[in-house]
């Protein structure tokens, strides 16, 4: 059984482009719903305190799926659309997501999972009916970088391609230095993008020291625009985050 089922550490109203969601119902605001756990250990993590953190050292407070449809509908004359799974990695309690998001939407309302899409595709599946966008973190386009971060390329790569059959897709990296800041990398990554379909909307991101990583410079501006650029040679919709 799922430790972190109904288990959230967050709650919060939140513009839907910080998800980043920049063309799913632009201008709106979605109920931010987090828990705690991730399948991924990367060095940088913003969230690390509850990506990794335990039951017991992280205040939670259960919130049944019938409960969480009821405060996004409550939220309605607040401008809310719906409720985005997101701040740790919803998929590993994917079977609250699932529940929780099925009710949603027979409110009539949307939903969103932000996710490292690191997963198998029969627990892609066991959601995907029932979740309108996703915003997916391609962290690198080589698989020794995956493994370096726990996680496997190959499993991200079919995540992002089922679910852009069935739903809205975006895909964000955040460039880190020395881990997927070359040119040559991004190229690669949004030609492949590309393949899926030119509209994927595509955010790239820039790094700040946390964590592990907290002796590591921010990522270059001048590179991130150059970056920009390469991406916008294949994919329609580019868009740079954290500069």
């Amino acid at each position: 059984m799922s430790v972190n089922y109904a288990q959230l550490t967050a709650l919060a109203l939140d513009p839907i482009e910080k998800k980043p969601l920049a063309r799913f119902h632009p201008g709106t605001q979605i109920l931010s719903v987090g828990s705690f756990g991730c399948n991924m250990a990367c060095p940088f993590c913003q969230n690390f305190n509850i990506a990794e953190g335990r039951q017991s050292d992280i205040g939670t407070r259960e919130v049944s799926p019938e409960e969480l449809a009821r405060i996004a509908v409550s939220l309605k004359p607040r401008g809310n659309i719906g409720a985005a799974f997101t701040y740790n990695e919803p998929m590993v309690g994917f079977e609250y997501v699932r529940d929780a998001a099925k009710l949603i939407k027979a409110e009539g309302m949307h939903t969103a999972v932000v996710t490292n899409g690191c997963v198998a595709q029969w627990v892609l599946q066991e959601v995907l009916s029932y979740i309108d966008a996703f915003n997916v973190d391609l962290k690198s386009f080589a698989s020794e970088g995956y493994r370096r971060l726990g996680g496997d390329l190959e499993l991200v790569k079919a995540f992002i391609r089922t679910a852009a059959k069935q739903a809205h897709v975006e895909v964000t990296t955040l460039v880190v230095p020395g881990l997927n800041d070359t040119e040559a990398e991004i190229r690669e990554m949004t030609q492949w993008l590309a393949s899926i379909s030119p509209d994927i909307p595509y955010h790239i991101s820039r790094f700040f020291p946390h964590k592990d990583m907290a002796d590591t410079p921010p990522t270059d501006i001048p590179l991130l625009y150059r970056l920009r650029d390469i991406a916008k040679e294949r994919l329609h919709y580019v868009y740079l985050g954290n500069v």
